[in-house]
């Protein structure tokens, strides 16, 4: 049973950072393309970034070069390093495996605010 964790998520003042895990179990990540996705208040649940089984790496325009996908093979273990955080990024912040058998985390709070 594949099984996503997330972790991280917190209330961050405007231009702050967090860095959110996302911890995988049953799959082997390096072998599955991730993504994470967030739902701002009152929105529909949008793709933030993805990254594929090679490495490659895709984000929305809103977030390039303030938020980082990245994985650690070893702690079969995915990333998502946000800087610079803006008010609209406020929103419930999910992990995803992509394509077959595609699960969903159970999501983590990041609140923008001062």
């Amino acid at each position: 049973q594949v099984q996503l964790v997330e972790s991280g998520g917190g209330l961050v003042q405007p231009g702050g950072s967090l860095r959110l895990s996302c911890v995988a179990s049953g799959i082997i990540l390096s072998d599955s393309a991730m993504a994470w996705y967030r739902q701002p208040p009152g929105k529909q649940r949008e793709l933030v970034a993805f990254i594929s089984t090679g490495g490659s790496t895709n984000y929305r325009d809103s977030v390039k070069g303030r938020f980082t996908i990245s994985r650690d093979n070893a702690k079969n273990t995915m990333y998502l390093q946000m800087n610079s955080l803006k008010p609209e990024d406020t929103a419930v912040y999910y992990c995803k495996k992509e394509g077959s058998r595609a699960t969903w985390g159970q999501g983590t709070q990041v609140t923008v605010s001062s």
